[in-house]
């Protein structure tokens, strides 16, 4: 037998698996801002159906995800002591805020979920913008179910997609540069942009350079009139409850009372 025949098909499984782990290590080369621990102590302590303070809104369990600069999702909580004791479906909707702004936010300049509610209405300079990055099908249903919001949640490691444009959802900041994003859902979405606020400052990974205004930055921003119209382009709507009283107290929001 010639040995050249013998020895090819072993070197191309060389090269193969070579550039196999080469793309293997290339996808997992973003750090992730906050492990599953951090994060989920950091839920737990900042919503009030688990012990923590009050956020205006239905004061139920929520979801929380990160996602690393890449886009990947790196850490998935919830604050209920089971799995169902918060909305099922807020667990994709909080990792798709995570996306969003981490997609639209660079380390210059941060924009929140929150801030892209006025834009993408009809007629509005973003319209359109959430057809833009489609939900990842084959990963946001992929696994097993028990291990939903655990440190091996089958979304770990996998690009999520989705853009989300009401409030929850923030981009990270090490004082350095962005890291990723944090997506919390569960509750109304202005509590859920409070909460984010609380996780975020809880992981330190809230040194924002600049934003949409400018003396909050990426805070939610209560100017819709009563036409619906935001006077700074960047307006999200009030929600029923106390969101915008705590969003003050908090220094998550700017203008916005409760509604009477």
């Amino acid at each position: 037998m010639d040995r050249r025949q013998f020895t090819l098909p072993a070197l191309c499984l060389l090269i193969l698996t070579v550039v196999g782990l080469a793309q293997n290590a290339a996808q997992a080369q973003a750090p992730c801002p906050a492990d599953h621990d951090k994060l989920l102590a950091a839920l737990k302590a900042n919503v009030k159906a688990s012990g923590g303070p009050a956020n205006g809104g239905l004061e139920t369990n929520e979801w929380a995800a990160v996602v690393a600069r890449d886009g990947t999702v790196c850490a998935v909580a919830f604050s209920g002591p089971t799995v169902d004791a918060q909305w099922p479906g807020s667990r994709l909707i909080a990792a798709e805020k995570a996306n969003t702004a981490n997609g639209l936010s660079l380390a210059s300049m941060a924009l929140s979920t929150a801030n892209l509610y006025a834009g993408v209405q009809p007629g509005g300079p973003l319209f359109g913008l959430q057809a833009t990055n489609p939900v990842n099908q084959a990963t946001a249903y992929a696994g097993d179910a028990k291990a939903f919001g655990s440190a091996d949640d089958p979304l770990i490691g996998k690009p999520i997609g989705g853009v989300v444009v009401f409030g929850g959802g923030l981009a990270l900041y090490d004082g350095k540069t962005i890291v990723g994003a944090l997506g919390v859902s569960g509750d109304s979405s202005c509590a859920d942009h409070n909460v984010a606020w609380r996780v975020r400052a809880a992981l330190g990974l809230d040194k924002v350079p600049a934003g949409v205004n400018p003396n909050r930055k990426d805070a939610i921003i209560y100017d819709l009139d009563p036409g619906g119209k935001s006077a700074s382009g960047w307006g999200h709507p009030l929600c029923a409850g106390t969101e915008a009283d705590v969003a003050a107290e908090l220094g998550s929001g700017v203008g916005g009372s409760t509604p009477k």
